[in-house]
């Protein structure tokens, strides 16, 4: 375990709908919950009416992030928990919940990180324009502030939202996240307000002051073109801008990227670009898998993505696994972007597991990606990137949104019937990781 520091952060990240379950304690709509109950949506049909029972079960889960021994717990709050309408006045029951949650932690040496924001838009503000309309982001700004009023003097880091680019995406462009728009315009304004959200949140936190540390985290994957055309090259640039670099320049540089500028025609950046380049304290950084692309005179925005050769390791997602492309994503935010201070918010693996057998499940192909990427980061900070911690992804098989609970990224098993948790040996591998008590042999290339 050389290759980390003595202070790097270890941890585990979760999000509010995929495990939390309705408790029924005056919990508005929100966009997801909407989604997951329109017929055809989601692939088992379930939903995050129960997920994980997370809010009953708070302290059987607090117990097992202290049993894995991390040091941080990367959660997020649900917004229409707190604001029904997505604004107006706070909620008491609600802001009960994420008190004990953070009280938890805290009274188990773990330190908590929040994320405002998991995807979860109250439906109320959806019916509004949703992230198609600026006023949201106003909305997220006070949001943020009253989380921060209220939390703030226990909150380790304030991550403002996760993956607004996967969420612009799949959500508004693709339509097979909620809330489920196909519309190439919807896509791009969301983009936009999404990133103007980060920065006022950023904004008003960092007037708020208090200890916390406050940053954002982005889904980002290197794009790599299928062939050695330039048909191809430039599909892969367009791909790279659209997904990587809308939302990392804004934020980092203070302008949109050049290469996909067209797509921007018709809303006026200038204006809010100086509110979405904030300084921040930390970058998350969510990182899977990357991306093959290549020119299409059949698709609508002129390429597609091509998928992993036969040849390729994938997982349950059919996402390639390659750890030598979270190398080279680290290497590149050290080379064109600074070197910002980074923590990996999210990293981890679907399989189909077996069922449970002696009080564990056994996951080699997890314990193996694990050990694959925390490489990948070792080497990383060996070649002077500035990278701080890691969380794995995820504490517990839960709601994997439209994949519903057909793909298991949790170190932990749930058993869909009876929510009993039982660790798998991934869980006991990463405990001996954090604990500085792996074998060697568990982070030596396979």
């Amino acid at each position: 375990m050389s290759d980390f520091p003595s202070d790097f952060i270890w941890g585990v990240s979760t999000a509010a709908y995929q495990i939390e379950g309705a408790v029924d304690d005056g919990k508005g709509p929100s966009i997801w919950d909407t989604f997951a109950h329109e017929p055809g949506r989601i692939r088992d049909g379930t939903s995050g009416d129960v997920a994980c029972d997370h809010l009953r079960r708070m302290d059987e889960d607090l117990d097992l992030l202290a049993d894995l021994g991390v040091g941080a717990y990367r959660f997020s709050t649900a917004w229409t928990r707190l604001f029904p309408e997505g604004g107006g006045r706070l909620r008491r029951q609600g802001l009960d919940l994420y008190e004990r949650l953070v009280d938890g932690l805290l009274a188990r040496g773990i330190a908590p990180w929040l994320c405002l924001y998991h995807w979860d838009l109250p439906q109320a503000l959806q019916d509004r324009g949703g992230w198609a309309s600026r006023d949201t982001a106003l909305y997220f700004a006070d949001y943020a502030a009253a989380v921060g009023e209220h939390l703030g003097d226990r909150l380790d880091h304030v991550l403002m939202l996760n993956e607004p680019n996967v969420h612009a995406v799949l959500g508004h462009l693709l339509g097979v996240h909620a809330p489920g728009s196909t519309d190439l315009v919807t896509f791009r304004d969301a983009v936009h307000h999404l990133n103007l959200a980060t920065g006022l949140g950023l904004a008003r936190l960092r007037d708020l002051g208090g200890p916390a540390r406050l940053g954002t985290v982005l889904n980002l994957q290197p794009v790599v073109p299928a062939g050695d055309g330039e048909d191809d090259q430039r599909a892969a640039e367009l791909l790279d801008a659209v997904w990587n670099r809308w939302v990392l320049d804004p934020l980092l540089r203070g302008r949109y990227p050049e290469t996909g500028e067209a797509l921007l025609a018709g809303l006026d950046v200038d204006a809010d670009l100086p509110l979405i380049h904030q300084p921040i304290d930390v970058l998350g950084v969510n990182f899977y898998t990357r991306a093959q692309v290549r020119a299409s005179l059949e698709s609508p925005v002129g390429l597609e993505l091509v998928p992993p050769s036969d040849a390729s390791e994938t997982t349950a997602m059919g996402w390639e696994v390659v750890p030598e492309a979270l190398l080279a994503q680290l290497q590149e935010l050290k080379d064109d972007y600074g070197n910002p201070p980074v923590v990996i918010t999210e990293n981890g693996s679907a399989y189909p597991d077996p069922a449970p057998s002696g009080g564990r499940v056994e996951d080699p192909q997890r314990v193996r990606y694990l050990a694959r990427h925390l490489q990948a980061v070792g080497q990383a900070i060996a070649r002077g990137c500035d990278v701080r911690g890691y969380f794995a992804w995820t504490l517990v098989d839960n709601f994997e949104w439209a994949e519903g609970f057909t793909r298991r990224f949790g170190l932990v098993h749930l058993d869909l019937q009876t929510l009993r948790r039982t660790p798998k040996r991934s869980f006991d591998a990463y405990a001996a990781v954090v604990r500085g008590t792996a074998p060697e042999a568990l982070l030596e290339p396979t």
